[in-house]
């Protein structure tokens, strides 16, 4: 589905479900993030018009799910911690290659794909494998929610790449640089952890 090269090994949902209030905290955070880098890019590139309209979009769908989120850390008695830090977030960043303003704004959108790519996994690996049935539904309709950015993000630096920037080779670079960063990772209450 989303073509990673290493899936997340479903024991993860286990050690997620072994604390809820920590993955619904940590999870808000990261719909936040989402919102910030969607207005972020909007900054970046507000002369084209389309994209600027759907990253808007995309930022109001993240503040909505942040929302659920927090509605459901509400419902249970719990209260949204501090920030979390995103190791893996971190380590994607450092990925991307400097270059002209147009491919810089096309990596930080292959960036973004990323993101969103491995956080639709999760969900999906969640709605499948914990016995909350109520968060096991919620995760069902925000992956296929959140799906759809992932593709935006590669749909937009397909749009935006320049002559000579091939966007399918760097996107399979992201693919194989992702999965060695991910190996380290999937062992702690957290969305990308």
């Amino acid at each position: 589905m989303f073509r990673l090269k290493l899936p997340t090994d479903p024991r993860w949902a286990n050690i997620a479900e072994g604390n809820l209030e920590e993955i619904l905290t940590d999870h808000a955070w990261c719909e936040l993030k989402a919102a910030s880098n969607a207005m972020m890019l909007i900054n970046l590139l507000p002369e084209f018009t389309e994209i600027t309209t759907e990253l808007t979009s995309i930022a109001k769908e993240e503040m909505d799910h942040f929302e659920q989120v927090h509605e459901i850390i509400k419902a249970r008695g719990w209260v949204l911690g501090r920030e979390r830090k995103d190791s893996y977030v971190n380590d994607l960043f450092k990925f991307m290659k400097p270059g002209s303003r147009k491919n810089l704004i096309v990596e930080r959108m292959l960036f973004a794909a990323m993101i969103e790519a491995r956080s639709c996994e999760r969900f999906k690996v969640l709605s499948e494998n914990i016995k909350d049935e109520e968060l096991a539904k919620f995760y069902r309709e925000l992956m296929i929610s959140e799906a759809n950015h992932y593709t935006s993000f590669l749909q937009f630096a397909h749009e935006l790449a320049e002559e000579g920037y091939d966007v399918k080779q760097r996107w399979e670079e992201w693919l194989e640089f992702e999965a060695k960063v991910i190996a380290s990772y999937g062992k702690s209450e957290t969305i990308h952890g």
